[in-house]
This record gives C-alpha cells, sequence and structure tokens, in this order.
C-alpha cells in the first residue's frame, strides 16, 4: 500500500487518514464533494491531498476506500473506473454488506480487486472534526469476500490494510455480515430511538431529570437521521426479523411485570441475571 485514495472526509474517512498520517511510505490523498470539506480536512492536514476533483483523488491509487453513504458508493465508482489500475484495491467502510456486494461487485469484476469491508467503530458524532487516530484500535473489522468472486489478492490486502489500522479482522459472508449488523448494531440504535421517543410521548417533563444511565442507553439515538435512516432500510429484512424478536422478549417482561403468577419474580430475575452475566462476557468489557 503506497497511495491510499480515500473517498469521503466523514468520521470514518478522516479517522483512516489520520492514523495514516504518520506513516511516510503511504500517500493518502482525499476526496470531498463540497468546497468546504476540502478547505476544513484541509486545515485538519490530514492528507497529502485534498480535493473535490475523484479523478485526481484516486490516480495512481493503489487502494481506493469508499468512506461515503452506501447509497452513493455504486454511482462513485462508475465514475472512478476509467482511472482505476486492474491492481488496485477497492473496499468500503459500510454498516451494509448484501447491497454493496451485489452492486460493486459485478461492476468492478475485472477492473479491480473488490472486497467489502466493515469496521466495527465509530461514534454518535459525525464529520471529520470527530475524527481520531486511535478509532480503529483493537476494533473488529469484518470483510466479506463472496465465494468465487473475490481474489485471495483482495482477501490478503484488506486484511492487511485493516491490520494495519489496529483492527482485528474476521471474515464473514455478506449475508451474514447483515444479520448479524441486524442483532448488534442496527437494531441498537432503533431500540435507543425507540426509548427516547416512549419518554417523549408519555412525559416529555422527564428528560428533565435524566441520569446517567439513560444517557449512556441512549446515547447512539444522537446518530445521524438521514445516515440511519438509509442503513436501517438498506437492511430492511435483517433489521426487521431482529425487531420482531425484540418486541417478542419485550412482551413476556411486560406479562410477567403485569401477571401475579407466583414465578414471575423469579423468571424476571432470571431475565436480568442472564443479559448481565452476558454483557460482563463481551470482549473488552471493563465494567
Amino acid at each position: 500500500m503506497k497511495h491510499i485514495a480515500i473517498l469521503g472526509p466523514g468520521l470514518l474517512g478522516g479517522s483512516i487518514a489520520l492514523a495514516l498520517r504518520n506513516d511516510i511510505d503511504v500517500r493518502v490523498s482525499m476526496w470531498a464533494r463540497r468546497v468546504d470539506a476540502v478547505e476544513e480536512a484541509k486545515a485538519l492536514d490530514v492528507a497529502d491531498l485534498v480535493t473535490t476533483s475523484l479523478e485526481e483523488a484516486v490516480t495512481d491509487a493503489d487502494t481506493v476506500l469508499l468512506c461515503v453513504p452506501v447509497g452513493a458508493m455504486s454511482g462513485i465508482v462508475s465514475q472512478i473506473l476509467p482511472k482505476l489500475s486492474p491492481d488496485a484495491l477497492v473496499t468500503d467502510v459500510g454498516s451494509v454488506k448484501g447491497l454493496v456486494c451485489r452492486s460493486l461487485g459485478p461492476a468492478l469484476k475485472g477492473r479491480a480487486h473488490f472486497i467489502g469491508s466493515h469496521p466495527m467503530a465509530g461514534s454518535e458524532r459525525a464529520g471529520i472534526g470527530a475524527a481520531r487516530a486511535d478509532l480503529f484500535q483493537s476494533a473488529v473489522c469484518i470483510i466479506t469476500p463472496e465465494a468465487g468472486d473475490t481474489s485471495t489478492v483482495a482477501i490478503q490486502r484488506a486484511t492487511a490494510l485493516w491490520e494495519r489500522l489496529g483492527c482485528r479482522v474476521r471474515v464473514l459472508t455478506p449475508s451474514v455480515h447483515d444479520q448479524i449488523c441486524a442483532m448488534i448494531s442496527h437494531l441498537p440504535h432503533l431500540s435507543a430511538a425507540a426509548l427516547v421517543n416512549t419518554v417523549e410521548a408519555l412525559c416529555p417533563e422527564a428528560f428533565g431529570f435524566c441520569g446517567t444511565g439513560f444517557r449512556d442507553s441512549t446515547r447512539i439515538a444522537g446518530g445521524l437521521p438521514a445516515m440511519w435512516t438509509e442503513i436501517l432500510l438498506s437492511n430492511r429484512t435483517a433489521v426487521a426479523e431482529s425487531l420482531r424478536r425484540f418486541i417478542s422478549i419485550l412482551e413476556s417482561a411486560a406479562e410477567q411485570l403485569e401477571g401475579s403468577d407466583p414465578s414471575a419474580e423469579e423468571e424476571m430475575f432470571q431475565f436480568l441475571n442472564t443479559a448481565k452475566t452476558r454483557r460482563e462476557s463481551l470482549p473488552g468489557q471493563s465494567r
């Protein structure tokens, strides 16, 4: 990896650039759609080149990272195809992989090495101003090769890229990735939003009494609504399946609270204890 082009100057794109900024062996170019975004990236000195020209950003790049919304990736790839080297690696940071791989895989076949990527790192804050050089340290990055359509070169180079940024790389198929992320990423966002909206509907005055428990439980509800709408709709089948199961579990808890069955106390204790034990076993869990 000698020249990496980062297309999109947001939290993830900016953090990748910062993580590579002191690597003298790598030249980093960055593309942004808007002039003001270019100026902000330049002011933060995150890359060797920051430009509004896709052609300029990807020329001679051996690695291209798509750090734009999932819905914008296909259009950008169609624009950069004439400038891509057949030996270039193209990957992305999207949190939905089925849609991305179905659209980008065929478009890039024979034109470059493509593999889907999803670093499990982020923040409810958005934009390059929230970028951090250590964002990916010890984070899991999932790469999603497709059987028969992903070269060994793409797998090896994507793995090396994410490990260089500090990630622990795991491999899943696009469909399994989307099922897992529906449960551990997309459903939590919906749940946090639902919790906030429940209080809003029942008693908005209660927000004035919130402590750290409510703020911690709803932190991710502060994410960009437009971005999360696209993510949820792009993975709608898997998210809906997880959501139905979540609703079923909540309905069971409500029945325990409303009923007078003598076993309700023990069932509620076991419900909470199972969750406590599992959460405490999560990798990297410190409290």
